[in-house]
């Protein structure tokens, strides 16, 4: 099988920037929560292709990513086809805010993105809002609720929450709304489970 290589240069690209495919609703998302930013109530989170790049970022990790590996949502290389979307963390509030554009290789009925990867969108936001608030962590169970679908090439909040912990889980709620919050796409709840450290397995 070929692997494909990637430099140091490009694992550490960030990806959560504006680039030619974001639409006028998409910029102006993402510069109201830029504004945001400045008095430290929110922080803009880097996005890369290895999810190790992240991790090593806030710490929680020391080590290079493979070398034949992408995250799932950074998998294509042309801006604007796949999963376009930049994330925000109030660490005050407990939440993480994805905005996110859906791109034309998402499609699943004719005109419309694909409830998975609509559910991708869901599990990738409450995963880093736990990831920032509980460690390491991974899915244990998402349970969503459709509601209506989001057109291809729209831009939608993926508003995530931590309701609380319970030891090692991590207890959550998302909705998918419109960028102007009138419409509901969807609702969400996920439990995710602290990863022990090897010296706790």
């Amino acid at each position: 099988m070929r692997q494909t290589q990637f430099s140091q240069a490009g694992w550490l690209k960030d990806y959560a920037l504006p680039n030619a495919s974001w639409s006028q609703d998409m910029l102006n998302l993402y510069n109201k929560f830029v504004e945001k930013s400045k008095d430290g109530t929110w922080k803009r989170i880097p996005s890369y292709r290895h999810i190790i790049a992240l991790t090593n970022s806030i710490k929680l990790e020391a080590e290079k990513p493979r070398q034949d590996t992408r995250i799932f949502l950074r998998n294509l290389d042309g801006e604007g086809l796949g999963f376009e979307y930049v994330m925000f963390f109030n660490p005050a509030e407990k939440r993480v805010v994805t905005v996110y554009q859906p791109g034309p290789y998402l499609e699943g009925y004719d005109g419309f993105t694909h409830g998975g990867s609509t559910a991708t969108m869901i599990d990738t936001t409450c995963g880093i809002c736990s990831i920032f608030l509980a460690g390491k962590s991974m899915t244990a169970s998402l349970s969503i609720n459709f509601k209506i679908p989001i057109l291809l090439g729209s831009v939608v909040l993926v508003d995530s929450r931590l309701d609380r912990m319970e030891g090692r889980k991590a207890f959550l709620s998302c909705q998918v709304l419109s960028c102007d919050g009138q419409t509901l796409h969807a609702e969400a709840t996920a439990l995710f489970i602290q990863v022990a450290s090897p010296s706790q397995r």
